[in-house]
């Protein structure tokens, strides 16, 4: 299927550009298969408060552990859902912070079956008006674009994590493509109709979906966690967060973790709800050094 859409994209491209626009947005905002409930997830999410919002026509559960206030938001990424930080949700709870989380459309327990960054960036700017300001967010691969087009947008938070994140929403046109064997008459009329459908006059749309733009626009502690074996998203996405905020970010390199399997380990966790936690400017470095262990390095 993907040899056969990779060539009826590639040849329409190049024929009629104007047609090969509609099909090539439709594959690239449908998630990759809708990601399960896992065993281990089951405990932490039954113990979830669940509610519903609308966005763009489209039911999208959402989740709350605590009724405080000032809640640490959770963002997952592409095909995932807000039960793959299970063991985050946990630890938070262990310390009293009321944590909120959702499905994106396409994904978990929420409706639709396509999802887009403006869906998401709709559903957390809904929870900030529902919930106010938030003491965290937590984000992962696509969610983490996603969280600071918000936060550069306006949307408060005293501190911020992103996990194996994107950096600029462009790079994930150019893996779209790549992944598809597309050409760049694809990706050219692929990048328009983004534009045209998601954000029809903004004249600057892909400078919008930059988390690197922020510098001095965003006051918050950034931290920043990558595995080097991430073979989803380039650790150089990480990077490039990290040199363009400077001392206002610390970047963490794991290694043996890839892309997913980072959510789930312990050390992660640990140092995570810690600078998610701490009034301290930056994390304590993490308590051992095995293989799987983050180890940190200087900001890029």
């Amino acid at each position: 299927m993907a040899s056969l859409l990779s060539t009826a994209l590639n040849v329409t491209a190049r024929l009629a550009p104007g047609l090969a626009g509609p099909p090539a947005f439709a594959a690239f905002v449908r998630p990759l298969g809708r990601a399960r409930l896992r065993p281990e997830e089951v405990e932490v999410m039954g113990r979830a408060e669940r509610g519903r919002m609308a966005v763009d026509g489209t039911a999208v559960t959402t989740y709350r552990w605590g009724d405080g206030d000032r809640p640490v938001l959770l963002v997952h990424g592409w095909s995932s859902r807000a039960s793959r930080f299970a063991g985050f949700i946990s630890a938070l709870r262990a310390q009293g912070r009321t944590v909120i989380a959702f499905d994106a459309p396409g994904h978990g327990e929420s409706d639709g079956r396509a999802s887009t960054i403006r869906d998401y960036r709709a559903i957390i700017g809904q929870l900030h008006a529902e919930h106010g300001d938030f003491s965290a967010v937590v984000a992962h691969s696509f969610g983490v674009v996603a969280t600071f087009s918000m936060l550069l947008d306006g949307i408060r938070a005293d501190r911020v994590v992103g996990i194996g994140g994107v950096a600029d929403f462009d790079y994930l046109v150019d893996r779209f493509r790549a992944g598809l064997n597309l050409g760049e008459a694809v990706g050219r009329v692929l990048r328009t109709h983004v534009e045209r459908r998601l954000f029809p006059g903004d004249p600057d749309i892909w400078q919008r979906l930059d988390a690197r733009r922020g510098q001095g626009e965003m006051r918050a502690p950034i931290l920043l966690v990558h595995d080097t074996d991430d073979d989803v998203i380039e650790p150089a996405q990480s990077r490039a967060i990290a040199a363009a905020y400077g001392p206002q970010a610390r970047l963490v390199e794991t290694t043996g973790l890839g892309h997913r399997r980072i959510l789930a380990e312990p050390r992660v966790i640990e140092m995570v709800v810690e600078f998610a936690l701490s009034p301290s400017p930056s994390p304590s470095p993490p308590p051992s050094r095995s293989p799987l262990a983050p180890e940190p390095v200087r900001p890029a």
